[in-house]
Protein backbone atom coordinates (compact mmCIF):
# COMPACT_ATOMS: atom_id res chain seq x y z
CA UNK A 1 0.00 0.00 0.00
CA UNK A 2 1.83 2.99 -0.85
CA UNK A 3 0.61 6.56 0.79
CA UNK A 4 0.46 9.57 -1.10
CA UNK A 5 0.79 12.51 0.57
CA UNK A 6 -1.54 15.45 -1.02
CA UNK A 7 -1.13 19.09 -0.34
CA UNK A 8 -3.54 22.07 -1.14
CA UNK A 9 -3.56 26.04 -0.80
CA UNK A 10 -6.20 27.64 0.34
CA UNK A 11 -6.27 31.53 -0.65
CA UNK A 12 -7.09 33.91 1.96
CA UNK A 13 -7.41 37.41 0.73
CA UNK A 14 -5.59 40.12 2.22
CA UNK A 15 -7.47 42.61 4.12
CA UNK A 16 -6.37 46.02 4.72
CA UNK A 17 -8.70 48.27 6.84
CA UNK A 18 -9.59 51.81 5.08
CA UNK A 19 -6.79 54.84 6.43
CA UNK A 20 -8.25 56.35 9.19
CA UNK A 21 -7.70 60.28 10.34
CA UNK A 22 -6.42 60.76 13.79
CA UNK A 23 -6.14 64.04 15.73
CA UNK A 24 -2.30 64.05 16.31
CA UNK A 25 -2.63 64.33 19.94
CA UNK A 26 -0.04 64.39 22.46
CA UNK A 27 0.30 62.37 25.51
CA UNK A 28 1.82 63.95 28.67
CA UNK A 29 2.57 61.88 31.68
CA UNK A 30 2.94 63.09 35.28
CA UNK A 31 5.89 62.09 36.49
CA UNK A 32 5.15 61.30 40.34
CA UNK A 33 7.49 61.43 42.95
CA UNK A 34 7.48 58.57 45.92
CA UNK A 35 6.20 59.90 49.32
CA UNK A 36 9.06 60.93 51.55
CA UNK A 37 7.64 58.50 54.10
CA UNK A 38 8.14 55.57 51.59
CA UNK A 39 11.70 56.95 50.51
CA UNK A 40 12.44 57.45 54.62
CA UNK A 41 11.18 53.69 55.51
CA UNK A 42 13.05 52.05 52.47
CA UNK A 43 16.50 54.14 53.06
CA UNK A 44 16.06 52.61 56.83
CA UNK A 45 15.52 49.22 55.47
CA UNK A 46 18.29 49.98 53.34
CA UNK A 47 21.02 50.60 55.80
CA UNK A 48 19.76 48.27 58.59
CA UNK A 49 19.38 45.19 55.45
CA UNK A 50 23.43 46.50 54.42
CA UNK A 51 24.27 45.87 58.22
CA UNK A 52 22.77 42.76 58.83
CA UNK A 53 23.89 41.21 55.16
CA UNK A 54 27.80 42.34 55.72
CA UNK A 55 26.96 44.54 52.61
CA UNK A 56 28.07 47.86 51.50
CA UNK A 57 26.34 50.74 49.70
CA UNK A 58 28.39 51.64 45.47
CA UNK A 59 31.09 54.11 46.36
CA UNK A 60 28.59 56.12 44.02
CA UNK A 61 25.95 57.26 46.41
CA UNK A 62 23.70 58.24 43.44
CA UNK A 63 23.08 54.67 42.67
CA UNK A 64 21.87 53.42 45.93
CA UNK A 65 20.00 56.90 45.60
CA UNK A 66 18.46 55.84 42.71
CA UNK A 67 17.17 52.73 43.69
CA UNK A 68 16.04 53.67 47.24
CA UNK A 69 14.04 56.07 45.59
CA UNK A 70 12.73 53.52 42.76
CA UNK A 71 11.89 50.84 45.91
CA UNK A 72 10.06 53.65 47.66
CA UNK A 73 8.00 54.34 44.19
CA UNK A 74 6.91 50.33 43.93
CA UNK A 75 6.18 50.42 47.25
CA UNK A 76 3.65 53.47 46.89
CA UNK A 77 2.30 52.28 43.85
CA UNK A 78 2.17 48.25 44.57
CA UNK A 79 2.65 47.88 48.11
CA UNK A 80 6.12 46.04 48.09
CA UNK A 81 9.67 47.12 46.92
CA UNK A 82 9.76 45.77 43.67
CA UNK A 83 13.57 45.76 42.49
CA UNK A 84 13.41 49.07 40.20
CA UNK A 85 16.11 47.86 38.07
CA UNK A 86 14.36 45.25 36.24
CA UNK A 87 11.58 44.96 33.63
CA UNK A 88 8.16 43.21 34.21
CA UNK A 89 5.36 42.56 31.99
CA UNK A 90 3.14 42.84 34.96
CA UNK A 91 4.48 44.51 37.92
CA UNK A 92 1.68 43.87 40.19
CA UNK A 93 1.57 40.01 39.41
CA UNK A 94 5.52 40.43 40.08
CA UNK A 95 5.43 42.36 43.41
CA UNK A 96 2.62 39.69 44.71
CA UNK A 97 4.99 36.80 44.00
CA UNK A 98 7.20 38.19 45.78
CA UNK A 99 10.38 36.78 44.58
CA UNK A 100 11.83 40.21 42.87
CA UNK A 101 10.89 41.97 46.22
CA UNK A 102 13.77 43.78 47.83
CA UNK A 103 15.58 42.29 49.65
CA UNK A 104 15.07 39.30 46.36
CA UNK A 105 15.82 35.74 46.28
CA UNK A 106 19.05 36.10 44.82
CA UNK A 107 20.23 38.74 47.24
CA UNK A 108 18.94 36.36 50.18
CA UNK A 109 20.46 32.94 49.01
CA UNK A 110 24.02 34.30 47.55
CA UNK A 111 24.14 37.96 48.18
CA UNK A 112 24.10 38.97 44.44
CA UNK A 113 22.05 42.51 43.99
CA UNK A 114 20.84 43.06 40.43
CA UNK A 115 20.73 46.68 41.62
CA UNK A 116 23.65 47.17 43.00
CA UNK A 117 22.37 48.49 46.30
CA UNK A 118 23.93 45.80 48.47
CA UNK A 119 27.56 44.97 47.21
CA UNK A 120 29.73 42.33 48.93
CA UNK A 121 33.15 44.08 50.48
CA UNK A 122 35.12 42.38 47.46
CA UNK A 123 32.82 44.04 44.50
CA UNK A 124 34.75 46.52 42.43
CA UNK A 125 31.79 49.00 43.11
CA UNK A 126 31.28 48.60 47.36
CA UNK A 127 31.94 51.35 49.09
CA UNK A 128 32.74 51.62 52.50
CA UNK A 129 29.67 52.99 53.91
CA UNK A 130 26.57 51.54 55.08
CA UNK A 131 24.44 54.70 55.59
CA UNK A 132 23.08 57.02 53.42
CA UNK A 133 21.14 60.15 54.38
CA UNK A 134 17.71 61.66 53.00
CA UNK A 135 19.71 64.94 52.17
CA UNK A 136 22.25 62.49 49.92
CA UNK A 137 18.98 60.60 48.31
CA UNK A 138 17.14 63.96 47.50
CA UNK A 139 20.25 65.99 46.29
CA UNK A 140 21.53 62.86 44.04
CA UNK A 141 18.10 62.80 42.87
CA UNK A 142 16.77 66.43 42.62
CA UNK A 143 16.77 66.63 38.75
CA UNK A 144 15.59 63.05 37.30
Amino acid sequence: MTLQASSFAVGIPSFTPPLRRHRNLSVVRAQVEPSEKSVEIMRKFSEQYARKSGTYFCVDKGVTAVVIKGLADHKDSLGAPLCPCRHYDDKAAEAGQGFWNCPCVPMRERKECHCMLFLTPDNDFAGEEQKISLDEIREATRNM
